[in-house]
């Protein structure tokens, strides 16, 4: 291990994945913008589903700008490294921020990014073909440690794999669900869009899908397979850009999946890109060696060994729960399940009191299209607005309201029955991490991890 700590490697491919994975960051926030997902998403609703134990991460209602303008503005100085340790410190500070303020609009591809920032953090991502390096010749540097471009890999390869081993499940790989769901759906799409209408379609779908995850970051990290497995990525994810609605995350994994190339790609790929900036390729020669202090090496060290001890552990946490994961979702969060199930419900919510007081609530009156669709097949939204109601109704003539749901959840396409028992008071429930005793039972088995 000591003598792997003293080995260097080219600067080339972190430099080009700082300067890829800035820009990609930057279109993100500028696509948000102009399409004005800010104000419908995080402005104009009324309520937000906060993450349990981060109550305090709100939006900021009209002053919600500016988190996403620091967002974008660390992303474009961390892409050209300019004043790079500030602007990554602010880079994952905004985005997780951003991140954190809605349950809502969780998906896995936002975790990932907030974990890449926080990498960034610590390597010296600036040290080549930056305007810092530019500006302050003693910080140019050549070669890196080994260990902080592997450790972006290794990120990388654990998501992919926990997204292959989550999708060795029985209703994934034996039944081609949720996929058998979603293809025909897009049975319009030109050349082979008659194929998604046959359920062998979906079979071959799920089953190429798994292979891949579990086996692109092998293909990617040999020399040999490499170009061909790069092929792979980005016909899986040019697919998946085209059938499913996933924002920038396909586009984020194809330019990732470049870190796995050779320092000579990635060279060329700089020397490219200064011919047309008219940038000095002079500017490019450097074989000093970057180096930590030894302290800071140490401490760097061990604070990725626990990072990357927490990202092997997390996504198992699911195991200290009952019942089936997909129906509780408790710990399928954050443990990169990508597109493993449909489901579809409807929640209606009574509110009474002793006294007499009795309501039928519409959802429409707190809650958005999107927050009300999210809220209705997650047990712990559906305490969060069950909370919401209580405190609402309190203070609108009730005393001492309690909350009933009748919520019907269809999981792959089984026939819907309640996710809660419609005689639990969800307003004297309280959120943790422990086991929410409250949620029925499944009655069904899907088979694997």
């Amino acid at each position: 291990m000591q003598q792997y700590f003293r080995k260097t490697t080219p600067a080339a491919p972190l430099a080009v994945f700082r300067l890829l994975f800035g820009l990609m960051l930057f279109g993100s926030i500028v696509r948000f913008w102009s399409k004005g997902w800010i104000a419908e998403l995080y402005v104009q609703p009324r309520f937000f589903f906060p993450f349990y134990g981060f109550e305090f991460v709100k939006p900021l209602g009209p002053y919600t700008y500016v988190i996403f303008a620091v967002c974008g503005l660390s992303a474009l100085l961390v892409a050209v490294g300019l004043f790079y340790r500030l602007a990554s410190v602010c880079l994952f500070l905004s985005f997780t921020y951003i991140e954190l303020m809605d349950k809502s609009t969780y998906l896995n591809h936002y975790y990932f990014t907030s974990m890449v920032c926080l990498l960034l953090l610590f390597l010296p991502a600036h040290a080549y073909f930056s305007v810092d390096a530019y500006r302050r010749p003693r910080l140019r540097a050549g070669q890196i440690p080994a260990w902080c471009l592997d450790s972006l890999k290794l990120l990388v390869a654990l998501l992919y794999f926990f997204a292959g081993l989550a999708k060795l499940n029985s209703d994934w790989l034996l039944h081609g669900l949720p996929l058998r769901i979603w293809l025909p759906a897009h049975n319009d799409v030109p050349l082979i869009g008659f194929l998604f209408n046959y359920p062998w379609v979906s079979l071959v779908f799920s089953w190429f899908g798994c292979l891949y995850d579990l086996s692109i970051p092998f293909l990617l990290w040999n020399d040999r397979t490499r170009p061909w497995a790069y092929i792979a990525v980005v016909v899986f994810h040019g697919l998946t850009a085209l059938l499913f609605p996933i924002g920038m995350f396909p586009y984020i994994m194809i330019v990732t999946a470049l870190i796995f190339f050779s320092a000579p790609f990635h060279l060329a790929l700089l020397r490219a890109v200064s011919r047309g900036l008219s940038i000095p390729t002079t500017f490019l020669v450097s074989q000093r060696p970057y180096t930590y202090p030894p302290l800071v090496t140490s401490a760097i060290q061990v604070t990725f060994a626990f990072f990357f001890l927490f990202q092997l552990l997390f996504p198992f946490r699911y195991l200290l729960y009952p019942g089936e994961l997909f129906w509780t979702e408790q710990g399928y969060r954050f443990s990169w399940r990508v597109m493993l199930m449909e489901k579809a419900g409807y929640a209606q919510f009574t509110v009474k009191d002793h006294l007499g007081h009795q309501t039928i609530v519409n959802n429409t009156e707190f809650l958005t299209p999107l927050q009300e669709k999210m809220m209705a097949t997650q047990p712990d939204m559906l305490l969060q607005y069950a909370h919401l109601l209580r405190d609402y109704y309190s203070t609108h003539g009730f005393q001492q309201p309690a909350v009933y749901v009748d919520s019907y959840v269809a999981l792959n396409g089984r026939l819907g029955k309640p996710l809660v028992d419609p005689n639990t008071n969800l307003a004297d429930k309280q959120d943790s991490f422990t086991h929410k005793e409250w949620i029925t039972s499944f009655n069904d088995n899907i088979y694997g991890f």
